[in-house]
């Protein structure tokens, strides 16, 4: 039998993602800003008109990116509501069957099973920090869970405490379930921000 770890305090779960958030976005932010600066540079000392043509563009777009991001991907609040919400349960394995490029993140699709036990959903994870990437040694061991399955809630990688924002893989298949849950297991979800499916990708249209 898995003997869990210590579980993580919910402050310091917190603090560790809002860092590396801050961190993301000031480089992020940083990035823009010495491309609007090279592409200035290069105009006033009469450089090959290429820098100007398109250093400001692409701050331009790492700006627009970042502020995308921010409007639909950003997870931390909803996070937060979750982690004083429902209490951390440890989930013995981590499975990572896929990663997808989204505007608002890369998107993992996850399984967050307890051994011996079957029929665990299939979840669809996203850093809440924005960070684009899978946390490092999330599928050598187990995390920590908090939420309710059915409508969503946040992985916790024990050891980095780096956070993920997940709810079903497959929406459709548990409306039902959503539908009959009980009085107090919804009025736990609408406290926790979580009865509606988050996971929105912006629709942008690009013309050629």
């Amino acid at each position: 039998m898995d003997v869990p770890p210590e579980a993580p305090g919910i402050h310091q779960v917190l603090s560790h993602n809002r860092r590396l958030f801050y961190r993301h976005m000031a480089r992020r932010i940083a990035l823009a800003l010495a491309l609007f600066a090279a592409a200035y540079v290069a105009h006033v000392v009469g450089w090959d008109a290429t820098w100007p043509a398109l250093g400001a563009p692409a701050g331009l777009f790492v700006l627009f990116f970042l502020a995308l991001r921010l409007g639909h991907g950003a997870r931390l609040n909803v996070c937060q509501k979750v982690l004083y919400t429902y209490p951390l349960e440890y989930r013995t394995r981590v499975t990572k069957k896929s990663t997808e490029w989204k505007y608002l993140g890369d998107v993992h699709t996850v399984r967050l099973s307890v051994r011996g036990q079957h029929g665990a959903p299939y979840l669809r994870a996203i850093n809440a920090s924005t960070v684009r990437r899978w946390p490092k040694g999330a599928e050598e061991g187990g995390a920590w869970f908090a939420g309710d399955v059915a409508f969503g809630g946040v992985m916790v990688v024990p050891g980095s405490n780096d956070m993920l924002f997940v709810q079903p893989a497959d929406w459709v298949k548990y409306e039902q379930e959503r539908l009959q849950a009980g009085p107090q297991r919804r009025a736990l979800a609408e406290q926790a921000g979580i009865a509606q499916l988050l996971e929105k990708e912006p629709q942008i249209l690009v013309h050629g």
